[in-house]
């Protein structure tokens, strides 16, 4: 059983699996520093400048509004959504760059096969062969007959 565990923890999809989540992860916390500390900034910033007011949090406070004391917080949810777009964005031009590459020839084999014979070509020659060496048994046969009937 621990056998089959490791053999099916070893294959190749299973890695690349876990190792997508892993940097999926990490590349999502980067994202959300870079929403957070950039982003969230810029976007209190146009409202600060564009609503007349004197700070981030009266002007966020359009972002923010009470239903008999529940507040709905508008502005993460708009955070976690940029994150979300830039995240999904972002591997979807990995993925798209790894799919191109894995369509894309490889030069290399391409230039070996092309230098050596194919295999239909190789049992041509043969068949020409031995084609060849029948024929020239097959005289030679005939010669030393005619030469023995001649004597």
């Amino acid at each position: 059983m621990i056998k089959e565990f490791k053999e099916f923890i070893m294959r190749g999809n299973v890695l690349d699996l876990a190792v997508g989540v892993v940097i999926g992860s990490a590349f999502t916390a980067i994202v959300t520093q870079i929403v957070n500390g950039l982003i969230t900034p810029l976007v209190s910033l146009v409202f600060v400048l564009t609503t007349g007011e004197k700070s981030a949090d009266d002007a966020l406070g359009a972002l923010v509004f009470n239903v008999k004391g529940v507040a709905f917080n508008i502005d993460d949810v708009i955070s976690a959504l940029i994150t979300f777009l830039i995240t999904a964005f972002v591997l979807f031009l990995i993925v798209k760059a790894v799919n191109k590459m894995k369509k894309k020839p490889q030069p290399e084999e391409e230039e070996e096969e092309a230098a050596g014979p194919t295999t239909d070509d190789l049992l041509e020659q043969i068949r020409d062969l031995l084609a060849a060496q029948n024929a020239a048994k097959t005289t030679g046969v005939l010669k030393e007959n005619m030469e023995d009937i001649k004597k």
